[in-house]
């Protein structure tokens, strides 16, 4: 089991819940391979004219961990310029030039393409040599967003999210969404058609990802609480509940961690009878209770 964090460094319920999994988790059955800064060129820049921070704060039990907040494309530093429109590889798609430093608009990616491209080849190669039976890449949306709070499920992975999704769905609102077959260079669709992986991903709603937020800080990114989201709840302009209380970073990493789980005790029963299991993993209550913090290594 393949789990993809920061292919979108904006997004930090992705790559925090990757750390996590790094940091307590200890597979009892299955190999499980973590990859928690997939685009890390994105890491090392932010998204023009967001005024957001280069970094955010965590509360550990025995001090403070800071942790980059990123950018959602690779730093053009490292790969530039843009063009006009960004043809996909693959299948000719045609999108805007900005979405060429996309890692999850590259896959699955040419080995001779460019930056994006050649992390997107890099993973790709990495699942089909390794023979990875199921790939989870981990995401972020806006409380506004239509696909949000959603498991997105390549077609022969829709089973495997729906078995998921029975298990969680008594303490957590959550929904299982077919991956388009017209939209490509997304984990969702390519690794599932170029490689034999079950290919999902998750979206959890985040306050910072938004266009109605007001300023961007740790304390937001963290918390999850905006009081301009509050009120645009009220007037019906999202598509998650939202009030004063925020989508905390730890109900983000919680909703992750839970689902994960249960792709990995669920693979038994819909693959060829491998099991895979990720050993003794906190809960969604207990993550709620003791915050994502709690579950992480101390800092240095």
């Amino acid at each position: 089991m393949l789990v993809l964090g920061g292919t979108h460094p904006n997004e930090p319920s992705g790559f925090i819940t990757a750390v996590a999994l790094i940091e307590c988790c200890q597979p009892t059955v299955g190999t499980l391979y973590v990859i928690p800064r997939a685009n890390n060129s994105a890491f090392t820049c932010t998204d023009p004219q967001e005024a957001a921070p280069m970094n955010f704060t965590i509360d550990t039990q025995n001090g403070t961990r800071w942790f980059r907040f990123g950018s959602r494309a690779t730093n053009p530093v490292d790969q530039w310029p843009d063009s006009e429109v960004y043809v996909h590889a693959s299948s000719g798609q045609q999108l805007s030039g900005s979405e060429t430093r996309n890692l999850n608009r590259a896959y699955p990616g040419r080995a001779d393409g460019n930056l994006t491209e050649k992390i997107a080849y890099g993973i790709t190669t990495l699942i089909q040599q390794e023979d990875i039976e199921i790939t989870v890449d981990l995401h972020e949306a806006s409380p506004e967003y239509t696909t949000v709070n959603a498991i997105v499920a390549h077609e022969d992975a829709l089973e495997l999210a729906s078995i998921a999704l029975w298990d969680v769905e008594d303490y957590m609102a959550i929904t299982v969404e077919k991956s388009p077959t017209n939209l490509h260079g997304l984990t969702h669709r390519e690794l599932g058609d170029y490689t034999d992986t079950l290919a999902l991903l998750m979206e959890t709603a985040n306050a910072s990802q938004g266009r109605l937020h007001g300023k961007i800080d740790s304390e937001l990114v963290v918390s999850g609480k905006d009081k301009y989201y509050a009120r645009a709840a009220k007037y019906g302009a999202v598509t998650v509940p939202y009030d004063e209380t925020g989508i905390s970073l730890s109900e983000r990493c919680a909703r992750h961690i839970s689902c994960l789980v249960q792709f990995a005790e669920q693979y038994a029963f819909v693959g060829d009878g491998t099991s895979i299991s990720l050993g003794s993993m906190p809960s969604y209550k207990d993550i709620l209770t003791n915050g994502i913090g709690y579950y992480l290594a101390d800092p240095q």
